[in-house]
């Protein structure tokens, strides 16, 4: 069960990527064709940038349920197998804990319970907390950068369905379940 939502979930996940692609690629012909035409949009770079962030980080959680991630495997090819699949274990808790950290750290940075607190009243969380990551507005968008850092938690909540999926495949395997 939790194969199929990890596989889902990244099904999903590269769904939105592609279709972040398509919009850089749509926004750079639009930057190109207004700037040659000398009335440039400086948004559609801002908003380039964002969305490349977002597919990047989409993409990456993906890349960890598909097993496409960077792998050096110079050292594990050589050893003996069930060695080899502990290592790969090893890699997949370690990944695991990469991402329970992300939650973490999302969960400190935006503070979901400190702004349930304050009335979801953005000033009032902000003088409580010195935290203004619900005030900060991007530079020629002008909506807030929270919506655009979201992704962090797509990506840490995405990155611990695979890693757990993939924990769970592993481990079964290595015990010869089914």
């Amino acid at each position: 069960m939790l194969g199929r939502a990890s596989a889902n979930w990244a099904r999903v996940e590269m769904a939105l990527a592609a279709a972040m692609a398509a919009a850089i690629t749509l926004l750079i012909l639009l930057n190109v064709a207004t700037r040659s035409l000398g009335v440039a949009l400086f948004w559609v770079d801002e908003l380039a940038i964002y969305a490349m962030a977002w597919m990047t980080f989409l993409g990456a959680s993906a890349a960890l349920h598909y097993g496409h991630a960077v792998a050096v495997t110079i050292l594990t090819d050589v050893l003996p197998r069930t060695i080899r699949t502990g290592a790969a274990i090893l890699a997949d808790l370690i990944v695991l804990i990469f991402a329970l950290f992300m939650i973490w750290f999302c969960w400190r940075w935006f503070s979901p319970l400190e702004l349930a607190r304050q009335g979801f009243d953005t000033k009032a969380f902000q003088a409580a907390t010195f935290n203004f990551i619900y005030a900060e507005p991007t530079t020629t968008l002008g909506i807030k950068k929270a919506w655009v850092w979201s992704v962090m938690w797509f990506f840490a909540l995405g990155a611990t369905l695979h890693s757990l999926a993939n924990l769970f495949d592993r481990s079964d395997r290595a015990r010869g379940a089914p």
